[in-house]
């Protein structure tokens, strides 16, 4: 019994999953011949999968190549602010649509991502799932779908504010506060304490940025 041919779908997922873990870094070549390899899939579906991904601006054409797109400094910070307003509306509704399942596994999430303060890379993964989870308590499919846009987008800065000394406990702490106003159905603390959330991580990047730059001169 033959198995079914990937599909442009099957492909586009590859290759952003790759992007979203670093395989593929802002400024990397990507090649047609290379991803089909990679990843068992013909060349037809990574061609409509490249061109789907450059029309989302998560590629750029460098001549007559494309490379993983990145974000200057006036694009990151357009990004945060629209991040900050959806997860802001995100934390507000799940307040008050979540479900107490949805809560407690908000809460377990904060609790076991605790573990992992140490590893910037696997609590950056842990974190990606915690705000995926409030998006989907907000029980608003169309704030999904534009979460999820951000969040791609996210993936073409080459780190993760997490690793920057004593981020990972304090985003933690935040963390938990978003879970407690969640729990105590409290729409506007949610959100405020999201938007908080999002503000310091983004001061925290544009520090991050700063020493690179300190660093490159």
């Amino acid at each position: 019994m033959s198995s079914q041919r990937p599909s442009s779908t099957d492909a586009y997922s590859l290759i952003l999953e790759a992007i979203d873990i670093g395989t593929y870094r802002p400024g990397d070549r990507l090649v047609e011949s290379e991803l089909a390899e990679r990843f068992g899939v013909s060349r037809t579906p990574v061609r409509e999968a490249l061109q789907r991904l450059e029309t989302q601006s998560l590629l750029a054409r460098d001549g007559r190549s494309l490379i993983v797109a990145s974000l200057d400094h006036n694009q990151m910070s357009e990004l945060y602010v629209v991040r900050s307003e959806l997860e802001g509306l995100a934390a507000s509704l799940a307040a008050r649509h979540a479900t107490p399942e949805e809560v407690r596994i908000l809460r377990e999430m904060v609790e076991e991502d605790n573990a992992l303060i140490a590893d910037p890379v696997a609590l950056s993964r842990a974190n990606r799932r915690f705000h995926k989870q409030i998006h989907l308590a907000s029980h608003n499919r169309y704030l999904v779908q534009q979460l999820d846009l951000v969040h791609r987008t996210m993936a073409l800065m080459a780190t993760t504010s997490l690793a920057a000394v004593g981020r990972g406990q304090i985003a933690q702490s935040e963390h938990d506060a978003i879970v407690t106003a969640i729990e105590a159905k409290d729409e506007a603390r949610a959100a405020k304490a999201l938007r908080e959330h999002i503000s310091i991580a983004f001061m925290t990047r544009l520090k991050q940025d700063a020493t690179a730059r300190m660093d490159e001169n």
